[in-house]
């Protein structure tokens, strides 16, 4: 059970003067439960290959199963595979349309045949999980919401639909520091309350770091580096050639380490780095 790619390339424009590879030969499993973050700079192909995962794009070599099911096949099999995985992409508020709050978030539920009461109760768990109060905001238009609570109804959307596995592409973009932070807490509540494997895409160094258990690095199309978080921010000159740093804190460290100071530069998060730089500091008889 498990999001399997096997050696999964992707051309866009094949035969065209503008033809140009955008995934190259990656294999990689996302497991059921797992909260996966995949980084890497603009035109990695990081956007190209999670499209992959829930068939908006079928390779152009490879192939991409769900839970056994190949995603390019057809029939009801590949069809229910395919509904496993929830995908929200970049500025998800775009997608929104209907009238009130309420039709959005029902919309996947209803195309699932579900109606009623069953309809209801999928519209307030996904609105509760994103921090949106029903009765305040069930009636009223997506798009006389601010930005953040846009963000939040489209994305309540998808985990309407109850998703096994759930794609995030850049879920902050636009946001502002208080937004992006009510975002980022929510797919954890979301990840830890239900077990939905969480697939993140993000430039945000910090909040990967601390959010996922696995990090995918993405360069030139193929995968670089996958592996724990704190490994793979070990490999800082891999991460240099993939166009891609280490968490804020954790460089702090290392420049603290060049200047002498006998600290643990592998620190993540602003605690663990506080923690570092305290003992350090007794270490040398400072305190």
């Amino acid at each position: 059970m498990s999001i399997v790619l096997k050696d999964v390339s992707y051309v866009y424009m094949p035969g065209t003067p503008y033809e140009r590879a955008a995934v190259r030969d990656v294999s990689l499993t996302v497991a059921p439960g797992e909260f996966v973050g995949i980084i890497g700079h603009t035109g990695s192909g990081k956007s190209t290959l999670v499209q992959h995962m829930n068939g908006l794009l079928r390779p152009t070599k490879g192939v991409v199963e769900v839970d056994g099911v190949n995603l390019a096949a057809k029939g009801e099999a590949a069809r229910l595979a395919r509904r496993k995985v929830g995908m929200v992409f970049q500025y998800p508020e775009h997608q929104l349309f209907e009238e009130t709050v309420f039709d959005d978030v029902a919309f996947g539920p209803r195309n699932l045949g579900l109606d009623g009461d069953a309809v209801e109760e999928r519209v307030r768990m996904a609105l509760d999980f994103v921090g949106l109060d029903f009765a305040a905001f069930a009636k009223r238009s997506p798009f006389r919401l601010s930005g953040g609570q846009m963000r939040r109804v489209a994305i309540a959307g998808v985990v309407a639909l109850r998703p096994a596995y759930l794609i995030l592409d850049e879920p902050s973009a636009g946001l502002d520091p208080r937004g992006r932070d009510e975002i980022f807490a929510e797919v954890s509540r979301l990840h830890a309350a239900t077990g939905t494997a969480v697939v993140l895409i993000s430039h945000n160094m910090e909040e990967v770091a601390r959010l996922v258990g696995r990090l995918v690095v993405m360069h030139d199309g193929a995968v670089s580096l996958d592996g724990p978080p704190r490994e793979v921010f070990r490999r800082r000159e891999a991460l240099q050639a993939a166009g891609v740093d280490v968490p804020g804190v954790t460089a702090l460290l290392g420049r603290l380490a060049a200047r002498g100071l006998d600290v643990d530069d592998t620190a993540l998060t602003v605690a663990e780095a506080a923690t570092a730089i305290a003992a350090a500091v007794r270490r040398r008889g400072v305190c």
